[in-house]
């Protein structure tokens, strides 16, 4: 991101809330409002940093918006916000962010920030971040039974496990790396 403000689109069918969510965070970010998924696609772009996107919206729906963003390779984050309670198919969604409803101002400015955070993180971190939110998501509605069945879960547990090895294994190298740079200065090991 350069010196400009981040940019938010809000999304939601819902005026109120729309407008709510805008005025919550226009004090400090550029926001756009777009009442419904087709007046989002008009309104996205490459300057959008932070997309929150209302799932159950008439004609065009949050999940069919969210398609159409990553499709576009629109460089931005996805916080689906809604009322509806998730199901094992967020796993393959490529969202970023869950939040249900209702939503209070500092969920939103705890979201931007985190969002805004993650926009600095490669690819390999900003896939663990979703991925342990729609797990987190997921432990908060879903019983372990039901979550024990769940192929979909079981496989994201296993990808979110392969990425902290990875992670892990990445941070014992810089380890290594940072002692060897050391080893042969007076005064080091």
């Amino acid at each position: 991101m350069s010196d400009r403000l981040p940019t938010i689109l809000v999304v939601d069918d819902e005026e109120d809330i729309a407008d709510l969510y805008t005025t919550w965070l226009d004090i400090e970010y550029e926001v756009r409002t777009a009442y419904g998924g087709e007046e989002a696609l008009e309104k996205v772009d490459e300057d959008v940093d932070i997309v929150f996107l209302d799932r159950q919206m008439p004609k065009l729906s949050g999940d069919d918006v969210l398609e159409r963003i990553r499709e576009r390779e629109l460089d931005c984050r996805v916080v689906m916000v809604t009322a509806v309670d998730p199901d094992f198919d967020i796993v393959s969604m490529p969202f970023d962010d869950y939040l249900t409803k209702p939503v209070m101002r500092e969920d939103l400015e705890n979201a931007v920030a985190t969002m805004l955070e993650r926009d600095e993180y490669g690819e390999q971190l900003q896939e663990y971040y979703a991925l342990t939110a729609k797990k987190a998501t997921l432990e908060v509605e879903k019983t372990p039974k039901q979550l024990e069945s769940s192929d979909q879960y079981q496989q994201m547990v296993e990808r979110v496990e392969q990425l902290e090895a990875e992670a892990d294994e990445t941070i014992t190298q810089l380890d290594d790396d940072y002692e060897s740079l050391f080893k042969d200065f007076p005064g080091g090991e």
